[in-house]
Parts: C-alpha cells; sequence; structure tokens
C-alpha cells in the first residue's frame, strides 16, 4: 500500500501495453512506470488487487497457466514441505541431496535456502519430482490454493486496471530446457490464456528472467514467433528508445521500507 502510494504520488503509471507502444514511439511521459507480477498466485486477486484498486495503479500479471486450479510450483512444495514438516530431517542423501534439519524456525529457514537453489537449474521434470520426494518425505499437508483459479483469473482479467500476460505454461528455466520443449511452454501459454480468457494476450515475463543465465537469444527468437509484442526480463534498469521490446528490464522491490525502495530506485534510475 506504501509503495503504490509512493508511485502514484511521483511517477506516470501507466498499462505495461500503452507503456510499450509508447516507448516506440517516443511518446512517452516524463517518469513513466509500471507495475507486474509473476506466476499467477491468488493473493493477486485478493490482496493486490485492492491495493491497486485504492491507488488507480494500472498492472499486468504474467500468469503460468499449467498451476491453475490447485496446482503449486516446485519452490512452494519445497516451502511448505518444510514449514509444515512433520518430521524432524529430512534425508535425501540418496537423491545426492543433503539431509537437512526442520525441527526448529532456523533450521527450516536454513532448509529452504540450501535446497531451492540446488533444484532451481535442474530440468523442469527432474525439480518437479524432487519437490514432490520432498514434500512426501517432510510428511506435510500442502496447500492447494496458492495459485489462481480460473474463475479467479477471469475475476482478475475483468478488471480494466488488469492486463494478464504470458509465462510459459509451467515456469521452467528456458536455458535448461531443449528447443522443442522451451518453445513449447512460451507458445502454449499464450494459447491456454487466450483460450481461457477469450481475447489477445500478447505479452511475456521469462521465467526467473535473467538474460544468458535463465534465457538465450533463441528463446527471445521464440517469444517473437509465438506471435508476443514485448517481453520482459528481471534484467535490472530502465527501459529506453534503445531497449530490444522483448528483453525490457525490470526490476524487483525487494526492501520493506520505504527509504530502502527509494534507494533501490535511485540507483537503478542512475543506471
Amino acid at each position: 500500500d506504501r509503495l503504490m502510494g509512493f508511485l502514484r504520488r511521483g511517477f506516470n503509471v501507466l498499462p505495461l501495453g500503452e507503456a510499450v507502444t509508447r516507448l516506440r514511439d517516443g511518446t512517452l511521459p516524463p517518469a513513466a512506470a509500471c507495475v507486474t507480477f509473476d506466476d499467477g498466485y491468488a493473493d493477486n486477486l485478493t490482496l493486490a488487487l485492492p491495493v491497486l484498486a485504492r491507488h488507480e495503479i494500472p498492472a499486468t500479471i504474467f500468469v503460468a497457466p499449467g498451476y491453475l486450479d490447485g496446482g503449486r510450483m516446485w519452490n512452494d512444495t519445497i516451502i511448505e514441505s518444510v514449514r509444515g514438516a512433520a518430521v524432524t530431517a529430512i534425508d535425501l542423501t540418496a537423491l545426492g541431496l543433503p539431509r537437512v534439519s526442520v525441527g526448529s524456525l532456523d533450521e527450516k529457514r536454513a532448509a529452504i535456502a540450501t535446497l531451492l537453489p540446488l533444484l532451481k537449474y535442474r530440468p523442469l521434470d527432474e525439480r518437479t519430482r524432487l519437490a514432490d520426494v520432498i514434500g512426501a518425505r517432510a510428511r506435510a499437508t500442502l496447500p492447494r490454493d496458492l495459485m489462481l483459479t480460473t474463475d479467479q483469473l477471469r475475476a482478475l482479467a475483468a478488471d480494466p486496471r488488469i492486463t494478464i500476460g504470458a509465462h510459459t505454461r509451467l515456469h521452467p528455466i528456458l536455458a535448461s530446457s531443449m528447443n522443442e520443449p522451451a518453445e513449447t511452454e512460451i507458445r502454449g501459454s499464450r494459447q491456454d490464456l487466450e483460450s481461457t480468457l477469450q481475447r489477445p494476450v500478447d505479452l511475456f515475463a521469462y521465467p526467473n528472467g535473467r538474460p544468458d543465465r535463465d534465457y538465450r537469444a533463441a528463446h527471445v527468437a521464440m517469444v517473437r514467433a509465438a506471435g508476443f509484442r514485448a517481453a520482459v526480463s528481471t534484467a535490472q534498469g530502465v527501459a529506453t528508445a534503445s531497449s530490444d521490446p522483448f528483453q525490457l528490464p525490470r526490476f524487483t522491490p525487494w526492501g520493506q521500507s520505504m527509504l530502502k525502495f527509494s534507494l533501490q530506485l535511485a540507483r537503478v534510475l542512475a543506471g
């Protein structure tokens, strides 16, 4: 709420699609900014939308449609398994992973910090399988309401402030995928969302989003060929007239205070 109030007071906040067009045409207003969300969590509707509405802020929500209606992303499977573990340790040594203690809050935090990087860049099927094994060995009851339902997605899309973009079907690290599955993920996410919403979906966000590390030039070409008109990365920076519209920079306001956000913003603007 504080962040959106800050943006409303100090910036011209535009829908991403409009900003892309005006960046191309050279008509962006001063201090133009866009707000985006990735993945398709249910709290985009239940928590974020009321705040956006209060401040009259438009936003783009990039959805991985393979997780709609009770799905759960691999990282959330690990986090929720550790959070709700019914054991004090999870032994994964037979899988080539460490044994992690999960008895205390500090141990849980350390376990999550250990496991997530070890799985993040595995191929999609392997990553999902290992996350499920961790869930089974933790003997935790895992939530099935973290991601949007189809009805919730349609409710978001019906709000005039919200634009829905695509984020692959199942959020693979594209650079860890073979070309054909990567193209299916990119193109299929657009097809799935357009079929569900019965409207064009022409904006894309690369999963994880770091150029060369998480996606490569071949994936940029796939996004262009799939019919999108722009895409965003997580390369930190500010878009300019010379920016590639299929690799627009973004940054994430992780700071918990407005002072930290302001300093982060100043560093980004300084380039």
